[in-house]
C-alpha cells in the first residue's frame, strides 16, 4: 500500500469521525521518533538540514504522526507536531487492546497486530511502540516482518490501525449482539491465573 493511499484513509477517517471539531480539545503528548542531519553540498559548501519524524496521542484513542524538515532541529520537531495533529484519527480499544487480529503493511514491510491479555504489556519493537502507547493501548502483541525502517513501521502501524473495526461493527457482521460479543473478548482479555504447583517431595507450593 503506498503513502498515499495512508494519506488519503486517513483524511478520509478524519473527515468521518469529525476530528477537527475536537482537536482542540485534546491533551496531546509527542514523541520524537527520529531527527535526521542531511547535507547538500553546494558552491558555498555544505547545506545542512534536519528532518524528524513525530507521534502525537491523547492515550485515549487519538494517535497521528507527521513529519518535519527544517535547517534547525527544534523547528523540524515543531513542524513535525503539527503535521502529525492534521493525521490524527480515532482508534478502537477495548480492555486497553486490539478488538482483534490485524496486518498492516507498506512497502517492505509488514507488521502482525494481536489482543493480548492484561499485564502482558505493549510488546512492540522499533517505531511501532510509542504509536501503541500514545494511541492508549496497554496490551498488544507485534510482529515487525521485513524492513524496520521507521516511516514504514509507523505507516504499516497505522495501515493496521486504520482496519480496525469497532465491537459494535463486528456485532453486526456477526449477527450477535454487542453484549454476547463483549462478554466472550473479556473472557479472552483476562490475565492468566496465576496457579501455585504442589511439589511433594519438596513439601511446599511454589
Amino acid at each position: 500500500m503506498g503513502g498515499k493511499d495512508i494519506d488519503k484513509m486517513i483524511e478520509e477517517r478524519r473527515t468521518k469521525q469529525k476530528i477537527d471539531e475536537i482537536l482542540p480539545e485534546l491533551q496531546l503528548e509527542e514523541r520524537l521518533i527520529y531527527a535526521n542531519r542531511t547535507a547538500r553540498v553546494t558552491k558555498g559548501g555544505r547545506r545542512f538540514s534536519f528532518s524528524t519524524l513525530v507521534v502525537v496521542g491523547d492515550r485515549k484513542g487519538h494517535v497521528g504522526f507527521g513529519h518535519g524538515k527544517a535547517k534547525e532541529v527544534t523547528l523540524a520537531i515543531a513542524k513535525g507536531i503539527e503535521r502529525a495533529k492534521k493525521n490524527i484519527i480515532r482508534v478502537p480499544i477495548v480492555d486497553g487492546t486490539v478488538p482483534h487480529d490485524v496486518i498492516g503493511k507498506f512497502g517492505a514491510t509488514k507488521i502482525i497486530v494481536l489482543p493480548a491479555r492484561r499485564g502482558t504489556g505493549v510488546v512492540a519493537g522499533g517505531a511501532a511502540k510509542p504509536v501503541f502507547e500514545l494511541a492508549g493501548y496497554t496490551d498488544v502483541l507485534t510482529k515487525i516482518i521485513g524492513s524496520t525502517n521507521p516511516d514504514n513501521v509507523v505507516r504499516a502501524v497505522f495501515d493496521a490501525l486504520l482496519q480496525l473495526k469497532t465491537p459494535e461493527q463486528i456485532a453486526e457482521e456477526r449477527g450477535i449482539p454487542v453484549e454476547e460479543l463483549l462478554k466472550r473478548y473479556r473472557r479472552y482479555a483476562l490475565p492468566k491465573m496465576n496457579i501455585k504447583h504442589y511439589y511433594p517431595w519438596r513439601g511446599i507450593y511454589g
